[in-house]
């Protein structure tokens, strides 16, 4: 919802119009046996989002890009520093890190802070498109995408092995899309699942229509498309209806199992502790 306003998705008590910033975590058991987390960006809702699906823990953080819904959550990883014990690694391109040492200098340069404090401790890992990072029995694309004229990356997941392997995966992860560059798209070729941006009915300079939406959706042909990013012009029950088979709107607490099948939404789940 949108601050002030009383249009139809702001004021609607459909909880899948109850939107928080646009993130996503992959969660997986590792060959050894051990589970594991990655997050798609860090939102500033992650804390709330966190809570809402029990994460316990957090291996990596894949990043998109370095817009504020994009990185604003990122000060409340340092929990899951301290649950793990352990370092988080951070993935992204040259200019996010750059974007994110900037506004994060109290957490990549904390001995230059006043007073001694508790923050995240991360490792900075610099990416370029379309060379691949392996993490856990995962195996993790930079696509090139373009928001605007901004260069932006999505993620494609793939599973290494049979231990890792999921009815959901391949998946590419494609949020903050206005065009898919020709070099892109042998990287969105045979996934199952398309999770992509859909702002709204009309044009947008930075960000995909629903019908440009569609158009790629059809064009990548996955098994399951979901759209993400939607603006509050977009009624859920009004415009999911409304899309093609084998595409729907995402709603917030929607979980992949290994059937590639949404969970619906629990108003009446009880959140687990930090």
């Amino acid at each position: 919802p949108v601050i002030a306003c009383d249009c139809a998705a702001c004021a609607s008590d459909d909880p899948r119009d109850r939107r928080t910033r646009t993130g996503a975590a992959i969660a997986w058991t590792d060959p050894a046996g051990a589970e594991r987390v990655a997050l798609l960006d860090a939102t500033p809702d992650l804390r709330q989002q966190a809570l809402r699906h029990d994460l316990r823990r957090c291996d990596a953080i894949f990043f998109t890009h370095h817009h504020v819904d994009h990185i604003f959550g990122l000060d409340e990883v340092r929990r899951f520093n301290a649950v793990m014990r352990a370092p988080i690694d951070v993935f992204a391109d040259a200019h996010t890190l750059e974007s994110l040492r900037r506004v994060y200098k109290h957490v990549f340069d904390a001995r230059a802070n006043v007073n001694k404090s508790f923050v995240a401790t991360l490792l900075p890992r610099q990416v370029r498109a379309l060379e691949s990072v392996s993490l856990h029995g995962l195996r993790f694309t930079p696509i090139p995408l373009l928001h605007g004229r901004l260069p932006i990356l999505g993620w494609r997941v793939d599973a290494e092995s049979a231990a890792t392997r999921a009815d959901w995966l391949p998946l590419a992860y494609c949020t903050d899309v206005s065009a898919v560059p020709p070099e892109a798209w042998p990287a969105l070729d045979g996934v199952r699942t398309l999770v992509l941006d859909a702002l709204r009915r009309r044009k947008h300079p930075t960000h995909l229509s629903i019908d440009e939406a569609v158009s790629i959706a059809q064009r990548v042909a996955a098994d399951r498309t979901l759209f993400v990013h939607m603006g509050h012009e977009v009624v859920h029950a009004e415009v999911d209806p409304t899309l093609p088979e084998g595409v729907s709107l995402a709603y917030d607490g929607l979980t992949l199992g290994d059937d590639a099948t949404p969970r619906p939404p629990d108003p009446d789940r009880r959140p687990g502790p930090a």
